[in-house]
């Protein structure tokens, strides 16, 4: 009898059987098994131990993957959806018994649309392809993370990823209109929608952003595109304390309205690590030695360089004379936004400095933020002895970023660590993944965050469209 990949079969799995099946739906190339799983693909970013997937599937288009899937469903093999493998939390490993389904090949802009300023993409398209394309059609992308060059939108999605922007264009999912997505069970569903208002029964596509693959695999994305700016500014600011963050981002608000496009807090322990010891990071405030409880980059985009550059400077120099801030540079060229950047972006070399450190990503509410860290940072010195800790986030949209090491031991004190820093969480009222997701890493730690309602929601949800949990089973619930 031929086999049918819409019939489930509760029979021994025939391995070879199987990746026959897979081979001839989705041709040469595609199709990797055992030892010729590629390195790569057998680990994400998260610095857990490399897996050994059963197998991996590079299917070349959406058919491929709704065939893959279907095939998969049929004899009850899960399916580890992969795209950039940037991901921080364990989401993207495939393991032992488990299909690795990369979208590596799922890469190109399909369509600029001006008129309605959306761009139609794969889901395997790496952030900055999509960014470039955007500015060469004369608009903007503002997604922006430090993974750009490598990270793939359909990861972006399925994370709900965030970056530095977000006090402006917000999330990843307001930037998506439109998505095509295949579900567990091979079906495809086509919505790729350009318009911005469409109230037309539930809105499908958040079930699937922020599910991190276990909903169904993303595989095309309609995005909102933005006018391209014409002017860019950027500050680096001191702060004697907290209070005066929290009055200088009520100010950029109110003054600068919807030219704020970032606000990013440092603590002095990540200054003084990006600062003295990262290669090539100047220091914008150099020749002022002063400890300032805090430091600010602020950036504002507008569309007129002849009266934005102005405005900002007269909002910041007002600030400087009223006593609020007692330093502060702006950028002159842009060497010196890249300089200014440069801080922010040094904690990409803490992988270097702080070998297999521990990495959180963090919401509280804004307000309380300071004071989390300094109880944080205190807890944490005295539960886990010789723990180093560096503190610095999106404050104008609630997330802190928190790395942790101890220098000389085999391996980090994981859990002890994550107990004082969920814990406080927890207590502080705030969510243990703002923008990184939950993974494999944080799934123990979910309930600091979601109510056993919420949780209990979930698990509906995930039972209606993956009955037989085969996609990123163990993932988020």
């Amino acid at each position: 009898m031929a086999f049918d990949p819409c019939t489930p079969t509760s029979s021994p799995l025939d391995l070879p059987q199987f990746l026959d099946q897979l081979g001839a739906a989705l041709g040469p190339n595609a199709v990797f098994a055992g030892a010729d799983v590629p390195q790569r693909n057998r680990n994400d970013y998260s610095g857990l131990l490399p897996t050994a997937p059963l197998a991996l599937l590079r299917p070349a288009d959406t058919q491929g993957v709704a065939a893959a899937l279907r095939i998969c469903h049929a004899h009850g093999i899960a399916v580890v959806p992969q795209g950039g493998l940037t991901g921080l939390v364990g989401g993207a490993r495939a393991g032992a018994g488990e299909v690795a389904l990369s979208l590596e090949r799922l890469v190109g802009i399909e369509e600029v649309d001006a008129a309605a300023a959306t761009l139609t993409v794969l889901a395997g398209t790496p952030l900055e392809t999509i960014q470039q394309a955007a500015l060469e059609a004369g608009f903007f992308c503002p997604l922006y993370l430090g993974a750009r060059g490598s990270c793939a939108i359909g990861g972006n999605l399925s994370t709900n990823a965030g970056g530095n922007r977000v006090i402006r264009y917000g999330m990843a999912r307001e930037m998506v209109l439109g998505l095509e997505v295949v579900l567990a069970d091979g079906t495809v569903v086509t919505s790729l929608n350009k318009m911005i208002k469409n109230n037309a029964g539930f809105d499908l596509k958040h079930l699937f952003i922020g599910s991190e693959g276990t909903l169904g695999i993303i595989t095309r994305v309609v995005l909102r595109l933005f006018p391209k700016p014409a002017s860019t500014m950027v500050a680096m600011c001191a702060a004697p304390d907290y209070a005066t963050v929290l009055k200088l981002l009520g100010s950029a608000r109110a003054s600068l309205g919807p030219l704020l496009s970032a606000f990013e807090v440092m603590w002095p322990d990540y200054w003084q690590f990006a600062t003295t010891q990262v290669h090539g990071v100047r220091n914008p405030l150099a020749g002022d030695d002063t400890p300032y409880a805090a430091y600010v980059l602020i950036e504002a985009q507008g569309t007129d360089p002849e009266l934005d550059a102005p405005r900002f400077e007269q909002w910041l120099g007002g600030l400087l004379e009223d006593g609020t801030l007692p330093n502060a540079a702006i950028a002159q060229s842009l060497a010196d936004e890249r300089a200014f950047w440069g801080v922010r972006d040094a904690c990409g070399e803490l992988h270097q400095l702080w070998p297999r450190h521990l990495a959180f990503d963090i919401g509280l509410p804004v307000g309380r933020m300071d004071e989390y860290a300094r109880e944080c940072k205190a807890q944490l010195a005295q539960a886990v002895p010789g723990c180093k800790s560096v503190f610095y986030g999106h404050i104008g949209d609630s997330n802190v970023h928190i790395v942790t090491h101890v220098d000389g031991v085999d391996e980090q004190p994981k859990d002890a660590v994550e107990a004082v820093v969920y814990g406080l969480v927890r207590d502080y009222g705030g969510t243990v993944s703002a923008e990184h997701g939950i993974g494999t890493i944080k799934r123990r730690w979910l309930g600091h965050a979601r109510s056993p309602e919420q949780i209990a929601l979930m698990r509906v949800i995930k039972q209606a469209l993956d009955p037989r949990g085969i996609l990123n089973p163990g993932k988020v619930v």
